[in-house]
């Protein structure tokens, strides 16, 4: 599976999948699954990069201190938005608003990707932002800074 990052915008960000073959509902299922598990631990704040005392602490956790307050004083990392999952033929898109949240996010989720490969349906390639020149996006109407670019709206 290659990974491959485009012209990227945390704000509106498309993630683009290119299967071996267009996936069945099967398929689908567990990849929606995986969007959806990714998004909701995304959106409580789970990729947090400033708050990880117990990836910090290393091998040894019996009896580890975890200190709250640290935790409290941690900046939000919160992602906002995430549109539906569209697929055509080999390949899958999703847009969406990663908010805040630390690019951990985007390494948890490029490791599930890669395990998915392995156990369920073959990826060929993620791209991560950027267009695909055959697939055109319109502005998503869940972008918040898409009224600022538009005049008219």
């Amino acid at each position: 599976m290659e990974i491959r990052f485009r012209e990227f915008d945390p704000f509106n960000c498309w993630i683009w999948l290119r299967f071996s073959h267009a996936p069945g509902q099967g398929e689908r299922g567990y990849i929606d699954t995986v969007f959806d598990s990714w998004f909701f631990l995304g959106k409580l704040g789970g990729f947090n990069a400033e708050n990880l005392q117990v990836q910090d602490e290393g091998a040894e956790l019996s009896g580890m201190a975890y200190v709250t307050d640290m935790a409290a004083r941690a900046m939000p990392a919160l992602m906002h938005n995430m549109g539906e999952i569209e697929y055509r033929s080999e390949w899958a898109r999703c847009w969406l608003d990663l908010g805040t949240s630390d690019a951990l996010a985007l390494d948890v989720l490029i490791n599930t990707l890669r395990q998915l490969d392995t156990d369920v349906v073959e990826i060929q390639e993620v791209l991560i932002g950027g267009v695909n020149d055959d697939w055109p996006v319109e502005e998503h109407p869940d972008n918040p800074f898409t009224s600022l670019s538009d005049p008219d709206a």
